[in-house]
C-alpha cells in the first residue's frame, strides 16, 4: 500500500472521490486508477468506508467487479442482493441498473474495469436509501440459521426483503422466522395464497398495521389480486368494525396505487336495497342449515333486530359479494374469529359453517397452525378447543 490506513488491502486505496463522482455515493469512498491510457481497459481501485453504497445507476457498455478486500454487497433492480467478498467477480450487463458498495460493519474494495470504454456512459439514478440498504444486507450483517426449508418459504414471501428486527434483534427475529416459515408451515397442506391471505386477516383482526402493510408486499409477489385484497378487508368490517377496518383499507388503498391499480375496483356487489336479507338469509342457511331462520323467533322480541342485520347485513351486504366463494369466505371468518379472541361461541358456529362448506378439521387445523406464530398460544389452543369440541366425530 502507498500509505497506511485503516483497512488494508493489496492495491492503494487513492483519493477521496472528486465532486463529480461523490455526488453519487452516499458515505466515503476512494478512487485509485490503476491502468493509464495505454492499456484501453480502464482500470481502477475502488474503496469503500463502511455502510458506503453508490446510487442506482448502469453503464451502456456494461462493468467488470473483481473483489479484492473487505465485505460488500451488489444488487441489480428487482433481484435480491448478493454478498460479495475477496475473490468474487461480478459481470454486470450493459444497461443493467444496479448499486454496490460496502457492509454496514465493513470496509470494502473492489476492481472497477471498464467495459468498452470507447462508448461506454455511465447513467446515475437515484440513491439507495437507508431502508432499501438495510434491506438488502440484513442477509449478511446478522448470522441467520434458518433451515433451508423457512430460507425458501421465507424468499417466496417476501422476495428480496429482510426484515428490520434481523439487524436490532437478531435472535429474535431468527427464533420467529424459523418458527413462522419453517414448523408451522411444515405442517397442513394449505397453499401459499391461502396461508398469505388468513395472515393477513388475522394482522386485521390483531390490529397489527405494520405487519399487515408487510403482508400486502407478500401477498402482491404471490398473485393476490387488487380484488381479493380489497375484499379480505370488506369482509372484516362485520367482525371487527369499519372502525378498525378502516385503517387497513387506507393502506391497502396506498398500496394499490403505489402500484399502478386505478381505484375505485369494478364493484363486487350482487345485492339490492330490497333483496340483501332475502339473498342474505338465502346464504346462511346453504351454510349453517334451516335452523337460522328460527334463530329470530327464539331471541326476546327487543333483539330480534340483530338476527335480522346479522341477515340484511353481515351476510346480504358482506357475505355475498363476489371476489371470494362461500368457502375462501368462511375461512377468512374462522381466522378473523380465532385472532379477535373472545369469540368462542361464534368461533364453534363458524367452524361448523367451515365444514358444511367443506373447510374440514385438516384444513382448520392447518390454519391454526399457521398463524399460531402471529396470535400466540393463548388464542390458539382456544381455537383448537373450539375445533375439538364441534368436530370432535371427524378426529
Amino acid at each position: 500500500m502507498e500509505k497506511e490506513t485503516t483497512f488494508r488491502q493489496m492495491f492503494p486505496q487513492g483519493e477521496r472521490l472528486p465532486e463529480r463522482f461523490s455526488q453519487y455515493f452516499i458515505g466515503q469512498a476512494y478512487l485509485a486508477p490503476l491502468t493509464g491510457d495505454a492499456a484501453d481497459v480502464p482500470v481502477a481501485n475502488v474503496t469503500f468506508e463502511p455502510g458506503c453504497r453508490n446510487n442506482w445507476h448502469s453503464h451502456t457498455g456494461g462493468q467488470l467487479l473483481i473483489c479484492t478486500a473487505g465485505r460488500g454487497f451488489y444488487q441489480e433492480k428487482g433481484r435480491p442482493a448478493r454478498a460479495l467478498r475477496p475473490g468474487d467477480v461480478v459481470e454486470i450487463a450493459p444497461d443493467v441498473v444496479h448499486w454496490h458498495g460496502a457492509a454496514p460493519d465493513s470496509w470494502f474494495s473492489h476492481l472497477a474495469v471498464e467495459c468498452r470504454p470507447q462508448t461506454n456512459v455511465n447513467t446515475w439514478l437515484e440513491p439507495v436509501d437507508d431502508i432499501q440498504y438495510a434491506a438488502a444486507t440484513a442477509c449478511d450483517t446478522v448470522p441467520r440459521r434458518m433451515s433451508a426449508v423457512a430460507a425458501r418459504n421465507y424468499g417466496t414471501w417476501f422476495p428480496g426483503e429482510a426484515g428490520t428486527l434481523t439487524q436490532t434483534d437478531p435472535e429474535l427475529s431468527t427464533a420467529f422466522d424459523e418458527f413462522a416459515f419453517g414448523e408451522t408451515m411444515a405442517f397442513g397442506d394449505l397453499d401459499t395464497k391461502t396461508r398469505i391471505l388468513t395472515t393477513m386477516a388475522s394482522a386485521v383482526a390483531l390490529n397489527a398495521a405494520g405487519q399487515y402493510r408487510r403482508m400486502l408486499h407478500a401477498a402482491w409477489a404471490n398473485g393476490v389480486t387488487p380484488v381479493e385484497i380489497k375484499e379480505l378487508l370488506y369482509h372484516a368490517v362485520p367482525y371487527v368494525g369499519m372502525a378498525r377496518t378502516v385503517d387497513f383499507i387506507e393502506a391497502a388503498n396506498e398500496f394499490l396505487v403505489g402500484q399502478g391499480v386505478n381505484l375505485p375496483l369494478e364493484g363486487q356487489a350482487v345485492v339490492s336495497a330490497d333483496d340483501r336479507f332475502e339473498k342474505g338469509l338465502a346464504l346462511q342457511k346453504s351454510i349453517f342449515g334451516e335452523g337460522v331462520g328460527r334463530m329470530a323467533e327464539t331471541m326476546p322480541e327487543d333483539q330480534r333486530h340483530i338476527a335480522r342485520c346479522l341477515s340484511a347485513n353481515c351476510f346480504g351486504d358482506y357475505q355475498t359479494r363476489s371476489g371470494f366463494d362461500a368457502r375462501q369466505r368462511e375461512l377468512l371468518t374462522f381466522a378473523l374469529l380465532l385472532s379477535l379472541g373472545g369469540c368462542e361461541s361464534q368461533l364453534k358456529a363458524h367452524i361448523r359453517g367451515n365444514a358444511n362448506v367443506g373447510n374440514g378439521r385438516a384444513t382448520l387445523l392447518a390454519v391454526v397452525t399457521q398463524l399460531l406464530p402471529y396470535v400466540g398460544y393463548p388464542r390458539t389452543l382456544n381455537a383448537i378447543a373450539c375445533l375439538n369440541e364441534v368436530l370432535e366425530a371427524d378426529r
